[in-house]
């Protein structure tokens, strides 16, 4: 069995910290078969096919890399005993959906692929979390007046912020606090939908977010790890590439439920890799494209759980 590793450009990694490198590594150093794929290599044919493959070469510093290179390139053809990782990251795009027709098109020749394309094409990694029971109150559209009226709807709850954020980006761009009675807010939320071309997400800010959001990281159901992020003082994200510090903690009984409830139904459709964004009891975000933070849940529980995933595998 051979594991190739579909991935962006190296130059567009930050390989010191990134999953998809660290996984890959400590595969091969348990004695696994893998490769990499870069984002451009990939194709597929009604007849054979052979890929630009990588061999690669690196060794940890704890959990982070130390050195990391390519070897060889190398031709040839996945098989029905092979398996693809799809781990290009977002934005979920025109792009992105070709990448992943191709890789369904691998799927169906009898190759097997993580996340599986079909499954990571079902489900918005937004409006799954807001489907949930106790979800933050949500609304997703560009019609200004349908707008108004959500807004109004939490005045009536007592919501004193509002956020505004695109329904396909990553890592915190894009997102922007407003208050609810602020004079512009219908012109900005006009203006945003303009900007990202399209229907956009706004959501009651939630206060909690300031004493930090939890990653939980799950592999075919079980937790794998979490860490608790803390936005720098005076800023509402809590995003690690954004300055946010993190440490580890451990999963409440109900939260580790309703992550369970919810990868029961991602891993019927074959999305075994999910990476929870959680603000009090709540997911806000289920992250099914590219799970990543697997080092620094690493580096905060002081092991390897590339490991723990691996042996899954």
């Amino acid at each position: 069995m051979k594991h190739f590793f579909y991935i962006d450009p190296l130059e567009k990694l930050n390989t010191k910290k990134d999953s998809t490198l660290m996984l890959a590594l400590t595969m091969q150093q348990m004695g696994m078969d893998c490769f990499l794929i870069f984002e451009k290599d990939l194709s597929w044919g009604n007849s054979a096919t052979k890929l630009k493959t990588f061999r690669f070469d690196g060794e940890f510093n704890g959990a982070y890399l130390k050195t990391f290179s390519l070897k060889e390139e190398i031709l040839q053809t996945p098989t029905q005993s092979d398996v693809i990782h799809m781990r290009l990251d977002p934005p979920f795009d025109g792009r992105y959906l070709r990448y992943l027709w191709i890789l369904d098109q691998w799927e169906r020749m009898g190759v097997k692929v993580v996340n599986r394309p079909r499954g990571i094409m079902q489900f918005n990694e937004k409006l799954l979390a807001y489907q949930q029971t106790g979800s933050v109150s949500s609304w997703v559209g560009e019609d200004v007046s349908s707008f108004k009226s959500f807004v109004e709807l939490l005045k009536k709850e007592k919501v004193q912020e509002i956020v505004l954020k695109p329904l396909d980006l990553y890592s915190g761009i894009g997102v922007e606090k407003w208050s609810i009675d602020h004079a512009d807010l219908d012109k900005r939320f006009k203006a945003k939908a303009l900007e990202l071309q399209g229907p956009i997400v706004a959501q009651a800010f939630m206060p909690e977010v300031l004493k930090g959001e939890i990653r939980a990281l799950y592999f075919k159901g079980q937790h794998i790890g979490s860490i608790l992020k803390k936005p720098k003082a005076g800023e509402f994200i809590s995003n690690i590439a954004q300055g946010a510090a993190f440490e580890a903690i451990e999963l409440s009984s109900t939260l580790q439920k309703k992550c369970e409830a919810i990868c029961a139904t991602l891993t019927l459709e074959g999305v075994d890799w999910v990476a929870f964004d959680i603000l009090g009891e709540t997911p806000t975000e289920v992250n099914i494209t590219c799970p990543g933070l697997l080092v620094e849940v690493s580096h905060a529980h002081g092991k390897n759980l590339a490991s723990v995933i691996a042996k899954m595998i």
